[in-house]
């Protein structure tokens, strides 16, 4: 439910302000929308002034993580001595790695390589190839704020093919990001990047997209790539969420491990490739957390 205060009440997002200056003329745009029949974001989902710094200060552990595994990251190295990196590296700068224990997830990073989309488990046994695309997916814990970001790394002479599969689903980010602007929804996005990587004869996922973020690892919304102009969340300024399509080469059906029950690969052993970023809505369009 969203709490309204009295319009000469301090504003409930802590900006100091009376809320008839603040916060008002969004929570009743906000209104308008939802009256329309619009599913519109509740009031906790939009970050206060100091949450948004919050998430910030983790979101620079995050990115400082994977900068550190850009400059170690080769083939002949084992995926769990990346997982020993990102753990140690997150803890030296204060922060905890958020994917360790989550829902019983079992490393501190998810390390998918090649046909596998995500959720990829670090292991001793895995030791990485020339020719690989490798994605690393870092997400942060800093004083009680959450950030999450991935990257993709080709090692060595990667097919030409596999590296243009990459290139594109990094641009897919750009084309999303372009819709991204207040008051609009997340369907622009998410019709803006599947018509941009279908018309490169690419299928996006469809049961796994992107999240809000932020107080927790996961919040509401559930983002997804495959959606409409138009539909989904309204887009409201303090939203926080993550831009993450899963790109295949292939077809768009995956399918989970039966062993582990974690890691997803592709249905038809297709290569797949994601980047993925943090995003806040602004009031003149957005900020990019994590890259």
């Amino acid at each position: 439910m969203r709490t309204k205060p009295n319009r000469n009440d301090p504003c409930w997002c802590g900006s100091g302000q009376k809320y008839k200056k603040c916060h008002e003329p969004i929570d009743e745009k906000i209104s308008y929308f939802e009256s329309q029949g619009h599913v519109v974001p509740t009031q906790n989902l939009l970050k206060t002034p100091q949450q948004l710094e919050g998430i910030r200060q983790s979101s620079r552990i995050n990115i400082a993580v994977l900068d550190y595994v850009a400059e170690q990251i080769r083939p002949g190295i084992s995926t769990e001595e990346i997982n020993t990196w990102v753990d140690q590296k997150t803890r030296e700068m204060g922060g905890i790695p958020a994917p360790l224990n989550y829902e019983g997830f079992p490393k501190s990073v998810c390390i998918s390589i090649n046909d596998q989309v995500c959720h990829g488990i670090p292991s001793p046994d895995v030791i990485l190839q020339e020719g690989d695309i490798v994605n690393v997916d870092v997400s942060t814990i800093y004083n009680g704020y959450f950030s999450d970001s991935s990257r993709m790394f080709c090692l060595g002479e990667v097919d030409p093919e596999w590296k243009k599969l990459v290139d594109v689903a990094k641009e897919s980010l750009q084309v999303g990001l372009k819709e991204v602007k207040p008051w609009g929804f997340l369907g622009d996005m998410g019709e803006a990047i599947h018509t941009f990587v279908k018309s490169h004869g690419y299928s996006v996922v469809e049961e796994i997209g992107g999240h809000g973020v932020g107080l927790e690892f996961h919040e509401e919304p559930f983002v997804s790539y495959v959606s409409k102009k138009g539909t989904e969340m309204l887009l409201v300024p303090g939203m926080v969420f993550t831009i993450e399509p899963m790109i295949n080469m292939g077809g768009h059906e995956v399918y989970v491990d039966a062993e582990n029950e974690w890691t997803i690969y592709t249905d038809d052993g297709s290569p797949s490739a994601q980047w993925e970023i943090t995003v806040a809505v602004t009031e003149d369009g957005y900020e990019v957390l994590t890259w």
